[in-house]
């Protein structure tokens, strides 16, 4: 079983080749400027490949991007095998990567999080403390305190 950091050498191997590619060596009209290899990985025994892509476009232009990666994934295998060198090529699956979608669903959560603060700041904006506006005690005003009960009680056993 190969190591980890030869595995995770193979897997950047990959994403760049198949990216170079992508840009310059396929024709397919479906794969074009809108395909972004974001990520690759690669099994320990390296005989597998997931490579991560994003598609800049609509529902339409993700499944055709699909479609063309499927077509050209033997001629995209060939060339990782040609840049990589190893014994045996490993094989090529192409997954979307959701993490635009994740991204898209976090941006939209935060902005229901600052609509919902600036309502509460709207609604405090007038409103008055329910008790003192600085409830701590203050060190100078706990000793006078203390020091005027000190007082009576010495009065009172002096008496």
């Amino acid at each position: 079983m190969a190591d980890n950091a030869r595995a995770k050498r193979l897997a950047d191997l990959i994403r760049e080749v198949v990216a170079q590619k992508l840009q310059r060596g396929i024709k397919d009209p479906r794969l074009g400027s809108h395909v972004t290899i974001t990520d690759t990985r690669v099994t320990g025994d390296l005989r597998e490949a997931t490579v991560f892509y994003t598609v800049y476009g609509d529902d339409e232009e993700r499944a055709a991007a699909a479609a063309g990666l499927e077509s050209a994934k033997g001629i995209l295998r060939s060339e990782v095998g040609k840049a990589a060198g190893v014994k045996f090529t490993p094989t090529l699956a192409f997954v979307m990567d959701a993490l635009p979608d994740t991204a898209r669903n976090i941006e939209d959560l935060l902005d229901k999080a600052r609509q919902s603060d600036a309502k509460v700041r709207e609604a405090s904006a007038g409103a008055a403390y329910a008790g003192d506006a600085d409830p701590y005690r203050k060190p100078g005003e706990d000793d006078e305190d203390a020091g005027d009960a000190g007082a009576d009680e010495t009065d009172d056993t002096a008496k």
